[in-house]
Formats: structure tokens, C-alpha cells, sequence
């Protein structure tokens, strides 16, 4: 039997790697998604089974040339983890509006293109699941985050739309939210006091992306929220 494949977008450095490293030992071939080239190559030439694509996911041209190309190299996807994320910070007088609709391309519509084009299969197999990572931008809009944290909310939302239309169809949805600072090196460098327990580690973000999208299907989770212990919330 042919082993399963697995699409994450927005494959930088933390998340989407750590994404891709947890689902290739998990058996699957993964199909690697990012605007950076270079990146992609390079990991891809590190996990067996594994492919890069160059795509910007809020352009639904390049989702259909990128999915045709994983469904010929790699096969039919049943897990898409939607990773690649658009933000921004400033106040809502200060923001250019232009960036507020490019997040939401790449954070919402983005999603959608992806499960419009991957759900169908699904469907017919009567089995996936569709992951999205989020964070609490999803929950609250915070002074300075009217650039991001509209298009996250409007993520989560539109994900639990589809959670509900899909989840009786034997497809999973769920929604993770993450609240935490990302052990990456811009991170690192913008807290340089911090211990190492503040931060949270993106192998652990992935294990738990991968368990949901694992679970039993008679107990399916959709918002899941993951922090560090010392994490105030």
C-alpha cells in the first residue's frame, strides 16, 4: 500500500519544518509548500520522500499548479496542514490597509483555496484531516493587531464552518491555536533574557499536530490550544 501524503504550506525555519520532519517519520511522503525556494530544496533533499513546491497560498493559480504537480509526484494528499501565515503589527489608524487584505489572502482565503482543492478527494475516500495552526489572534484583537489578528479570527471561523460540514463526510478539521513565542532565531534574538522554558519548542507544536490529526475518530478534537507550563493565560 502506497504511503500517505501530507501537504504543510508556510515551511520556514520553526513550525513548518518541525511540521514536515514529524509527519516524514511518521510514514508520510510530504509535499513541501513556501514562497522560499532555497528552504524547501534543502529540506527536501533531507527527508526521504519528501518534495518542494514553490507556492504562494494566496494565489489560487499557483495552488492548482502546486497540487497538480504533489497528486503526480507523490500522490493523492490525505493531511493538509495549514501552516503559512501573513502578519503584521500596528493600530488600525496606522496600517495600510493593503497589508490587512494581503493577510487575509494568505491566512483565510488562502485556506480556503487549499480545502476547496484538497476536500473533494477526501470526501471520496471518506477519510483526511485538515489542520491549521492559529494563535490567540484567533480569540482577541489586541491594541496594535488590527493587521493580523481580523484575518485569524476569520481563519479560525472559517475553519469551523468547515469542521461542521466535513466532519460527518470522515474528514477532520481542527484549529490550533498556539500561545506562546516560537523557539526560532528571530525570537530568541528579540528575547534575550528569557529562559529556555518561555519559549515553546516547534518539534512539541508538530507532535501535537500530528496526534490530532491522529485521533480516533469517535473523539475529535477541533480547538486545541497549546502554551508553555509557565505561560500566563
Amino acid at each position: 500500500m502506497a504511503d500517505p501524503v501530507c501537504v504543510v504550506t508556510g515551511v520556514g525555519p520553526g513550525t513548518g519544518t518541525a511540521l514536515a520532519r514529524r509527519f516524514a517519520k511518521g510514514g508520510y511522503r510530504v509535499a513541501l509548500l513556501a514562497r522560499n525556494e532555497q528552504r524547501i530544496a534543502e529540506l527536501a533533499k533531507a527527508l526521504p520522500g519528501a518534495k518542494a513546491y514553490v507556492c504562494d497560498v494566496s494565489d489560487p493559480a499557483q495552488i492548482d499548479a502546486s497540487l497538480n504537480a504533489v497528486e503526480r509526484d507523490l500522490g493523492t494528499p490525505s493531511v493538509l496542514v495549514h501552516n503559512a501565515v501573513g502578519g503584521a503589527f500596528g493600530s488600525f489608524l496606522d496600517i495600510d490597509p493593503q497589508v490587512l487584505n494581503r493577510n487575509f489572502q494568505v491566512n483565510t482565503m488562502g485556506l480556503l483555496y487549499l480545502a476547496r482543492r484538497l476536500a473533494p478527494a477526501m470526501i471520496k475516500a471518506g477519510k483526511g484531516a485538515i489542520m491549521v495552526t492559529g494563535n490567540t489572534s484567533a480569540l482577541r484583537g489586541r491594541a496594535g493587531f488590527a493587521g493580523f489578528a481580523p484575518t485569524k479570527a476569520a481563519q479560525r471561523i472559517l475553519a469551523e464552518a468547515m469542521a461542521r460540514d466535513l466532519g460527518p463526510k470522515g474528514i477532520h478539521v481542527a484549529y490550533l491555536v498556539i500561545d506562546a513565542v516560537i523557539d526560532v532565531p528571530w525570537a530568541r534574538e528579540r528575547y534575550k533574557d528569557k529562559p529556555d522554558d518561555f519559549f515553546i519548542q516547534p518539534s512539541a507544536i508538530a507532535e501535537e499536530i500530528w496526534h490530532v490529526a491522529h485521533q480516533d475518530r469517535t473523539a475529535w478534537s477541533f480547538n486545541v490550544e497549546v502554551r508553555p507550563y509557565g505561560e500566563t493565560w
